[in-house]
C-alpha cells in the first residue's frame, strides 16, 4: 500500500514538472516573438521584430526595453504626461487616480508627415527645417497617409546638369492662329519727296543775301538773294537792242524774252526792263518752296573737305554763303525742307520682318506729345539694312501740319493686321541660354533638358519652330528647374 501511494505521488510530481516546462517554453516563444528592435536615432522612427540595420541611417538596430514595448502597444495613457502611465485597457492612473484616455494614433500620422521646399520640390524631409539649396523654410507636405512612390536609383544617379527630379506641372505646345501686334521704335524725319532745291541758273556774284542762318523759315515767293551775272546783263542788252532797232522781228524778240526767263529772270523783272529800256545789273532769286532752309553739300563744302563729317556745333553757326561770293552755273545753293510733310521711320528687327507688310495699320505715339497719338499705314519698306544697323526700316507718311511733331524726336509704334498660325508655348516654359533655347521635357522619373528652335515672341507666348511635338510634355516654368545657367547641358 505504501509502495502504491509513493508511486502515485511521484507520477503527479512528474506531470506537474512537464506542464511547467511547456508553459515556460510557450512563454519563451511568446517573449521571443514580442521582442522589438529600433534605431538608436529617435528621429528615424524605425521599428522591426528582428535585428538588422536601419534603412535610413545604416546604424544597427537595438533591442527595446519591455517598458518601451508596453508603451508602444499601449492603447490608454494618463492625461498627465509626467506620470508616463500606459495600459492596454481602460482604468484609473495608478499614480494620480485620473481616468486613462485612449491614445490617438498620432505617431502613424507623424510617420507619414513630410516637409518640402516650395521652390525645390525634390527636397523632402520628415521634420521641419530649412531648404539646403535656397534656405527657405520647409512647408508641410500632405501625403494622405499614403506611401510616397519611391524614386528609382537610376534617376538619382543621372547628372544634375542634364536631369532634374521634380513634380512641377507640365504643358504641351499648341497650334493656333494669333493676332500679332509688333512693337517698334523709330523717329520723325523729313519727307524727302517734299524737298525743294534753290539753284543758280547763271554764274555770277552774290550782291545781296536775305537768308542769314540755317533752318530759317521761308515761304514760297520769298526773295533769297540778288545776283550779278554778266550773262544775264548781256541777254538783257540783246533784247533791248532788238526792241529798239528791229521791233517787227517778233520771232527774235520772243526768243530773247524766253532766254531771259530760262536764265531765272521773273516775268515782273522782264516787264520792268522792257518798260524802262534799262538793263538790271542784279537779278533777284526767289524761292519756289515753303519750309526750312538747309545748306546743300556743295554750298557748305566750298571751304571745307566734303569727305569729313562736320561737327554738330557748326550746324548752328552762320551760313557759309556770304555776300560777294561767286556762284557757278547750275550750283545748288539751298535745300528747302517742308516740316508739314514728314515720315515716321520705324526700326523693325530682322526676326519679325516677314510679319510687317506695306499697308499695315500703325499706331504712332510721339515721345514729345503722347496725347497726340495717331494712326497711319506703312507706305514703304526699305529693301535693305541701313549702315551699321541690323534692323529693317519702314516708312509711315503723315501730315504734320496740325500735329507739329518736332523732326528728329522719338516715337513708339504698334503695327497691327498680321495673323500668325504656329505652334506656341508659354514664354516661361523656355529658358534662354544666350544663343540656345532650352525646355525641360517630362520623362520617366523627372525632367530632361532639351534644346529647341524658337521664332517670334508674342505677349506671353513664344513660337516653337522645331524640337517638340504635340505629344511632348514640358515644365510650365523652366526657371524652377535650374539653379544656374552654366549648369544646364543639352545633347544635340
Amino acid at each position: 500500500m505504501k509502495i502504491y501511494l509513493f508511486s502515485l505521488f511521484a507520477l503527479i510530481i512528474a506531470l506537474f514538472a512537464c506542464n511547467n516546462d511547456k508553459v515556460s517554453h510557450a512563454d519563451h516563444q511568446t517573449n521571443a516573438t514580442n521582442e522589438i528592435y529600433t534605431c538608436p536615432m529617435p528621429e528615424d522612427s524605425v521599428f522591426s521584430d528582428k535585428p538588422g540595420s536601419c534603412p535610413k541611417c545604416g546604424m544597427d538596430l537595438v533591442k527595446m526595453e519591455r517598458k518601451q514595448q508596453e508603451q508602444k502597444k499601449a492603447e490608454y495613457t494618463c492625461p498627465m504626461p509626467e506620470d508616463s502611465v500606459f495600459s492596454d485597457k481602460p482604468g484609473a492612473c495608478s499614480k494620480c487616480g485620473m481616468d486613462l484616455v485612449k491614445i490617438e494614433s498620432q505617431h502613424h500620422e507623424q510617420e507619414n508627415t513630410e516637409y518640402t521646399c516650395p521652390m525645390h520640390p525634390e527636397v523632402i524631409k520628415d521634420k521641419p527645417g530649412a531648404c539646403p539649396i535656397c534656405g527657405m523654410d520647409l512647408v508641410k507636405k500632405e501625403t494622405g497617409n499614403k506611401k510616397v512612390g519611391d524614386i528609382e536609383m537610376e534617376s538619382l544617379l543621372k547628372p544634375t546638369n542634364e536631369f532634374v527630379i521634380s513634380s512641377i506641372p507640365v504643358t504641351t505646345i499648341e497650334k493656333k492662329r494669333e493676332q500679332i501686334e509688333i512693337e517698334a521704335l523709330g523717329n520723325i524725319a523729313y519727307d524727302t519727296r517734299q524737298i525743294g532745291s534753290i539753284s543758280a541758273r547763271v554764274a555770277g556774284r552774290i550782291e545781296k543775301l536775305y537768308v542769314r542762318y540755317r533752318y530759317q523759315k521761308i515761304n514760297k515767293g520769298q526773295r533769297i538773294l540778288d545776283i550779278y551775272s554778266p550773262e544775264l546783263l548781256t541777254a538783257q542788252q540783246n533784247l533791248l537792242f532788238l526792241l529798239k532797232n528791229d521791233a517787227d522781228n517778233t520771232a527774235f524778240i520772243e526768243a530773247a524774252k524766253e532766254r531771259l526767263l530760262l536764265l531765272g529772270m521773273s516775268t515782273e523783272q522782264l516787264k520792268q526792263v522792257i518798260n524802262t529800256s534799262q538793263p538790271a545789273f542784279t537779278i533777284a532769286i526767289f524761292s519756289n518752296y515753303s519750309g526750312h532752309i538747309h545748306e546743300t553739300a556743295s554750298a557748305a563744302g566750298m571751304n571745307s573737305d566734303p569727305g569729313n563729317m562736320r561737327d554738330i556745333p557748326l550746324l548752328t553757326e552762320e551760313l557759309s554763303l556770304k555776300e560777294g561770293m561767286y556762284l557757278q552755273k547750275g550750283q545748288s545753293i539751298f535745300s528747302v525742307f517742308n516740316p508739314d510733310r514728314a515720315w515716321a521711320v520705324l526700326n523693325i528687327s530682322g526676326d519679325i520682318q516677314s510679319l510687317v507688310q506695306k499697308g499695315n495699320t500703325v499706331r504712332i505715339v510721339p515721345e514729345t506729345a503722347p496725347s497726340k497719338d495717331f494712326r497711319a499705314t506703312i507706305d514703304f519698306i526699305e529693301p535693305f539694312f541701313r549702315k551699321e544697323s541690323k534692323t529693317l526700316t519702314a516708312r509711315v507718311y503723315f501730315n504734320n501740319s496740325g500735329l507739329k511733331i518736332p523732326v528728329g524726336s522719338q516715337v513708339k509704334a504698334t503695327v497691327f493686321g498680321n495673323n500668325k498660325e504656329a505652334y506656341w508655348l508659354p514664354k516661361e516654359a523656355v529658358l534662354s541660354l544666350g544663343l540656345d533655347k532650352v525646355v525641360f521635357e517630362k520623362t520617366d522619373g523627372g525632367f530632361k533638358a532639351k534644346k529647341i528652335s524658337t521664332g517670334i515672341t508674342h505677349k506671353k507666348l513664344i513660337q516653337v519652330l522645331n524640337g517638340l511635338t504635340t505629344k511632348d510634355s514640358v515644365a510650365v516654368n523652366a526657371q524652377f528647374l535650374m539653379d544656374s545657367e552654366s549648369f544646364i547641358k543639352v545633347k544635340n
